[in-house]
């Protein structure tokens, strides 16, 4: 199957863009992951979207790139990293982190990038670079780590 990536800024996004990216969220957050939490956190306005579409041009995937400053201090960010369900074990999910690596390297650079990642996918994320960093952490009840990846190209 074959993907392709984009990426646009929150007043860029269509409404029809930005409904879909906030029900494939809650489709997979909420209602899969049976985690109740705000999404609706105001990061989105400030983030760059990207969204992953299959070859019917159906949105599959997506993450925001959050600047530096806004989540972390001294990081960028890619957050709200989701996948379909129709799109998994495809390798949308590798793709999709990375296109958003090498955009945030684009977008901030010369900044590292830190991620709150589900400890199931650690090894998914080392996989891209990421080294985990501190304790592991609750978040929203399910375990975290946080990771960070330095600065450089795929």
């Amino acid at each position: 199957m074959s993907f392709h990536f984009q990426f646009k800024t929150f007043d860029q996004l269509e409404l029809k863009e930005m409904y879909r990216l906030l029900q494939l969220r809650q489709e997979v957050f909420i209602v899969e992951q049976d985690c109740p939490y705000l999404d609706a956190d105001g990061v989105d306005l400030v983030s760059y979207h990207v969204i992953g579409r299959n070859e019917n041009n159906e949105i599959i995937a997506h993450t925001r790139l959050v600047p530096v400053g806004t989540s972390y201090s001294k990081y960028a960010s890619i957050g709200r990293v989701v996948t379909s369900i129709n799109a998994r074990n495809q390798g949308a999910g590798r793709q999709l982190m990375e296109y958003s690596i090498k955009t945030c390297h684009q977008l901030f650079p010369q900044k590292p990038i830190k991620i709150s990642a589900q400890t199931y996918l650690l090894t998914f994320y080392e996989s891209l670079g990421f080294e985990a960093i501190g304790e592991g952490y609750l978040e929203d009840g399910i375990p975290h780590k946080a990771m960070i990846l330095e600065n450089k190209i795929l």
